[in-house]
Order: C-alpha cells, then sequence, then structure tokens
C-alpha cells in the first residue's frame, strides 16, 4: 500500500485525497496472506489503513496493527470503530512486534509495508518529501517531546556527522553513487549557515548533479531516501521485525513483505533464502549464505511480485515495489542473529 511505501521517488505535492492512500499490491497481498475467518493478523505498518481494512473486509477476522507513528494510530480511531471488537491499534515499531504480541496465541499472518507513508510524504512539515519545503526532520514517530530528545533529525545528521560519515549513509544507505561529492556540498554550506530545511538540501544536491541525473530521477531522490533510513533504522527496524514474525507465526500462518528499494529487498530475499534451507554465493553486502537442515518458512515464489502496469498507470509511487512472502513450517525458528543480514556498516551516533 502507499501508505508505507511510497518512496521518494514520486512527488509530493501532486497527490490529491484520490491518490494519497491507494494500497500497492493490495490484491497479491490478499492473495497470499489468504485472510480466513476467526483467525488473528498482524499489519505491522498500518499507515492510514489500507491493507487492514481489506484484511478485516476480506474474513471475519481480528487484526492487530502496529505503526510508530502517532498521527497514524489517531488517524484510524474510526476505523476502529468501524470494525470493533476485531481491530487494536498499537503505537509501537512493527521491529517490536513480538512484545506487542506478548502473552497471545500464535499469529495466523503478517503482513509489512516497508518505508515511508504517502500520509508522510504529503505533509511538509514531515520534513520526507524534496518536493515540498518544510523542516528536514523525517522521523516517522512523534518529532516533539521525549522522542524529539531521543532520537536525532535528519538537519541533526546533516549539520553534525563528519564529512566521510555523511559520504557513507548518502553512499551505503541510497546508493548514491555522487555521495562524496554531496557530503561535500553540504559541509561546504552548513560552514556558512546550518542547513534546516528540504528545499536546501535539495537544491544542494541538485547543484552537485548541475541536472537531473541520467534515469530521470530527481538529484536529491537518493540522498533523503538515505537520510531517512539512517534516522530512522529502517534497516535494523526490518531486520528485527522479519525475526520476530518467525518466532510468533504459527505453523501454516504466512508471512507477506512489501519493500520499495534494493536494500529492503536483498534482506526480505535472504530471510526467506535462509530459512527455507537455501545457499547463496553472497554480495558487496552480504556474506554467504548458510546451509540449514531444516526449514523455517517454505517459499512459494522465488521470484518477487511486482505492480502491473494497470497499477503503475493508476499509482506511479508503486513502480519500485515487490513482494515476496514465505509460509511458515513447524521447524523451530532459528537462532541467527541480526549480524547475518550483512547490514551496510554506517557509524554515526
Amino acid at each position: 500500500m502507499t501508505e508505507n511505501g511510497g518512496n521518494l521517488m514520486g512527488t509530493g505535492s501532486g497527490c490529491g485525497p484520490e491518490r494519497r492512500h491507494i494500497p500497492v499490491l493490495l490484491a497479491e497481498m490478499l492473495d497470499k496472506l489468504n485472510p480466513q475467518d476467526a483467525m488473528t493478523y498482524l499489519d505491522g505498518t498500518f499507515g492510514a489503513g489500507g491493507y487492514t481494512r481489506a484484511i478485516l473486509d476480506r474474513a471475519d477476522c481480528s487484526v492487530l496493527a502496529l505503526d510508530r507513528d502517532p498521527r497514524a494510530i489517531a488517524g484510524g480511531a474510526e476505523l476502529v470503530k468501524s470494525y470493533a471488537p476485531r481491530l487494536m491499534l498499537k503505537n509501537t515499531r512493527f521491529g517490536d512486534l513480538s512484545d506487542a504480541v506478548a502473552g497471545e496465541p500464535l499469529i495466523d499472518g503478517i503482513v509489512l509495508d516497508i518505508g515511508v507513508s504517502s500520509m508522510q510524504l504529503d505533509e511538509a512539515d514531515r520534513g520526507f518529501s524534496f518536493s515540498q519545503d518544510g523542516p528536514l526532520d523525517m522521523r516517522m514517530s512523534a518529532a516533539d517531546g521525549e522522542e524529539a530528545e531521543k532520537s536525532p533529525s535528519a538537519a541533526d545528521l546533516v549539520n553534525e556527522l563528519e564529512e566521510s560519515q555523511l559520504a557513507d549513509v548518502i553512499y551505503y544507505y541510497g546508493e548514491e553513487r555522487r555521495s562524496r561529492a554531496i557530503a561535500s556540498a553540504i559541509v561546504r554550506r552548513r560552514a556558512q549557515n546550518p542547513i534546516r530545511r528540504t528545499a536546501e538540501l535539495a537544491e544542494i544536491c541538485t547543484h552537485v548533479y548541475g541536472r537531473r541525473s541520467k534515469d530521470k530521477v530527481h538529484p536529491a531522490t537518493r540522498t533523503f531516501q538515505a537520510l531517512r533510513i539512517a534516522v530512522n533504522d529502517e534497516l535494523g527496524e526490518l531486520v528485527r521485525a522479519l525475526l520476530a514474525a518467525e518466532k510468533v507465526l504459527r505453523p501454516g500462518g504466512r508471512l507477506v513483505v512489501v519493500t520499495f528499494h534494493s536494500l529492503e529487498d536483498r534482506i526480505v530475499k535472504r530471510f526467506f533464502a535462509t530459512r527455507a534451507g537455501k545457499t547463496s554465493g553472497g554480495s558487496r553486502h552480504m556474506p554467504e549464505l548458510i546451509q540449514f537442515e531444516t526449514s523455517s518458512f517454505q517459499i512459494v515464489n522465488q521470484r518477487p511480485l511486482v505492480p502491473s502496469n494497470h497499477e503503475l498507470a493508476v499509482n506511479p509511487r508503486s513502480r519500485s515495489a515487490k513482494l515476496r512472502y514465505g509460509i511458515r513450517t513447524e521447524a523451530p525458528a532459528m537462532s541467527l542473529d541480526e549480524e547475518m543480514f550483512g547490514l551496510p556498516s554506517v557509524q554515526f551516533d
């Protein structure tokens, strides 16, 4: 659903209400999750509730929906009333989903729609989009109170990281080939005045390129993506959610994950490959996979599902979406930790 998959490839200002909440790969998600009556499902990325509503409409089931953004939880109050008592919302990170279901029976299915929401993209004060000027924030959780004290904003990273650290963040999390030039330009600009607005950072990236990049992507796209991932620890959250999902799903339960860029998709692909007992040659980001004697997931589609041409025409923000899913077996959860995912080594604390 575009609620949690807007990516930063689309524009934010041109989306009216009819386009803000279009769930990505909705039919495919429902087909693979296969909701059934009297079962319990977990939507780890509630957003505007597109996936949750579709699941509840498909079957007489219950849904526990999570979101780290308190605005999303508040916005779902009417949905909770409409589907009472079958829907419960919790303001928590999907990486903590095992704590969210503690003490409850095993879950029958989990869906994760990874990335920034269209709501967040379209709200200039959140600082996610380079197409609208706003404070350079990008925190998915509350941007005030205790959260502001605990977590750095994008402006904090842009103005405080060493040039080499900033270049690494932009390169590894944004896969930006001009990362060092952009980091250098940022450092030169911030020496004059702190960079506090999204328009300022977008202008710096555009100046480095001198024109739009050859693939027609806005010059600021990958830098904004990198900072958003770093600020919200998105890759770490994804890894923790996958490991937790393996533990709380019942045998036969389904895990459906929709991603929007290659770093996320590689993590999900690697997770399912290891859990299905597959091996791989590894890559520059990830070491060789390990062969297991038992499989905790059955993998049905070896290749990810992608949006149809019709969906791409209706919702351009879906263009980088990929859906992977697996069915939980009776094998015990594996004991591997987060390090086996080979996350990019970027230090900025």
